[in-house]
């Protein structure tokens, strides 16, 4: 199990997002003293008599005047079990570009749903959209239980609400758990009293408790090149490392790799971090490798085992949500960027949109407007490496962007070359 896990919660506004991390955040004793004076003060001017606790994550001035979460909000915290990251995001419709971007590192999802509201429109794009990010563990909080009267058959009714959209996602990993981040009820600790009905464990137990490990090593070897280290001097003047991140896999002393999209293949004869050598270095370990062979590798390449190259190629498929106000036009040319490269790019076709009220496909469409999701078809000017999301999401994400305007328009997910 992983020490850190980092989980996003998502879903409508006036849903409890904030609330509920607020009251995590309280009764785990995670605020400063400071800080929860000037939550207690901002409360007064409020006129509440209770401390509200989504000021802790509503930092924005137009936030606290709105009472509506815009951008998202990171919040750390530790429990003696486990540390914490959390992705507070918006729940309007008009930010879910920030859900999405929020989503993005996670590697648990808290659904939020109010009890009196059950599943609605945001529920379903959330749910779906952190489908498409390969979140697999999701809890489904069914918050406001206090405001239904902590109604077992309510809650039970919301279930069987959700399992409509399990129909047409894959989540390995699901659970429900009914709270009331307000009064606290099964947040930090389970509520016998108001719930005696439920079994379960309390939020924060369950996130203690789930083993989120994805296996990032064991994926296929991807280092990219950030930077060409050529010292030239007296000492280092034959020097020439290649420093990156070892995005998935492991690379070791000795390895054979093949330099893509080139082709040129080789062996590492270093591993270096910070000067110090290295015999080898896993997922996450920015390095710098040292090659047996001189040859032309450049930033933005990609050094690979040579047993297992990646795909190169100028066309995917790929599944993207529209981020822009401005509609998506076919006939325009965008940029994309994935890592550390930026080529142009055209979108050939729109395969399907989804309709976010059944989830089903809309085959029959030539444009796309804001927070829509849909499988196109893009083509770059140059040969890139890919692989699919599912495989390693590392090496099949990127984004476009507007060369005109330099705006992010669409995140996406490659899903097929």
């Amino acid at each position: 199990m992983k020490d850190i896990l980092r989980f996003i919660t998502a879903g409508s506004v006036d849903d409890g997002k904030s609330t509920l991390i607020g009251r995590l955040l309280y009764d785990s004793h995670s605020i400063f003293d400071d800080q929860l004076e000037a939550i207690e003060r901002a409360s007064r001017q409020k006129n509440n008599d209770e401390i509200d606790l989504a000021l802790l994550t509503d930092g924005l001035k137009a936030e606290r005047e709105q009472g509506i979460t815009i951008d998202v909000a990171y919040k750390y915290f530790h429990t003696p079990k486990r540390k914490f990251i959390i992705a507070d995001t918006p729940g309007h419709v008009q930010y879910t570009r920030n859900m999405f971007t929020g989503a993005s590192n996670c590697e648990l999802a808290i659904i939020l749903i109010d009890a009196r509201h059950g599943v609605i429109e945001q529920t379903r794009r959330h749910s779906f959209l952190c489908h498409l990010l390969g979140i697999k563990h999701f809890v489904v909080a069914i918050n406001k239980m206090d405001l239904v009267d902590y109604s077992e058959d309510r809650f039970y009714e919301i279930v069987r609400e959700f399992a409509k959209i399990t129909e047409k996602i894959n989540v390995p990993n699901i659970n429900f758990i009914p709270i009331s981040a307000l009064k606290g009820d099964n947040v930090v600790s389970v509520a016998q009293e108001n719930m005696p009905w439920y079994s379960g464990s309390s939020l924060l137990e369950f996130l203690e408790e789930i083993d989120t490990d994805t296996a990032v090593e064991m994926q296929k070897d991807r280092f990219q090149v950030q930077y060409v280290i050529r010292p030239q001097t007296d000492e280092l003047h034959d020097y020439r490392g290649y420093a990156g991140t070892v995005l998935s896999g492991c690379y070791s002393v000795g390895d054979e790799i093949m330099v893509q999209p080139s082709g040129l293949t080789s062996r590492i004869r270093s591993i270096e971090i910070g000067g110090k050598p290295l015999l080898e270095a896993q997922a996450g370990r920015s390095i710098t490798i040292l090659l047996e062979d001189d040859i032309d590798i450049s930033r933005g390449d990609w050094l690979v085992k040579a047993s297992a190259p990646s795909q190169v190629t100028r066309q995917i498929e790929a599944d993207i949500c529209w981020m822009d106000t401005q509609a998506l036009d076919l006939s325009n040319k965008y940029i994309l960027q994935k890592q550390s490269r930026t080529v142009r790019c055209l979108i050939k076709d729109i395969l399907h949109r989804i309709d976010i009220q059944t989830l089903g496909e809309e085959l029959q469409t030539s444009t796309l407007t804001l927070n829509d999701i849909a499988r196109i078809r893009l083509r770059t000017a140059e040969d890139l490496l890919w692989d699919s999301y599912d495989e390693n999401p590392q090496n099949g994400a990127f984004i476009l962007i507007d060369e005109h305007t330099n705006q992010t328009v669409a995140a996406g997910m490659c899903r097929a070359v």
